[in-house]
């Protein structure tokens, strides 16, 4: 006789958080594959994603935007501007800090690489009627609030604690 597990009680198909992991895990796979036939990295996806929206943000800016720590973000636009897509440049008013702008080559990979992304999701959504993906994306960005609201909530708590 099979002993069932503690785990089988919340098993990976009934975790909300699970499945987000699974289906980004997928799509991030899928699109490494994708845009490394245009010489461009993952990692250096997320950031241009960030700066063909809104170009000229500082290196803090734009570690916050993507989500990442700023000793990666230095790394990454280090080789990002070794390849020639962004440059940095120190600020007139404050010297220590630096604002990443695309080059040429850098904004001329939005007309490339947006449709190589489009393409990945609609192959994705396929077969999804568009009023379950409408009410995917409200229940998912609703997810996202009351996490984001979580850890805000946590942070100020850590604040207010005494040592």
């Amino acid at each position: 006789m099979k002993r069932r597990r503690r785990g089988a009680q919340f098993p990976p198909s009934r975790s909300s958080g699970y499945l987000v992991r699974d289906a980004h895990r997928a799509f991030q796979n899928v699109l490494e594959q994708r845009i490394a036939a245009f010489g461009v990295t993952r990692g250096q996806w997320y950031f241009l994603r960030v700066l063909w929206i809104e170009d000229g943000l500082s290196q803090r800016e734009l570690s916050a935007r993507v989500g990442m720590m700023e000793p990666t973000t230095v790394i990454a636009l280090r080789g990002m501007e070794k390849a020639g897509l962004v440059r940095r440049v120190r600020s007139r008013d404050d010297k220590r800090r630096a604002h990443v702008w695309l080059t040429a080559g850098g904004r001329g990979l939005q007309g490339v690489l947006l449709p190589v992304a489009r393409r990945i999701v609609a192959e994705a959504e396929k077969g999804i009627a568009p009023r379950d993906l409408e009410r995917f994306r409200s229940v998912i960005s609703r997810m996202t609030r009351n996490l984001d609201q979580m850890i805000r909530a946590s942070r100020k708590r850590a604040r207010r604690s005494p040592e």
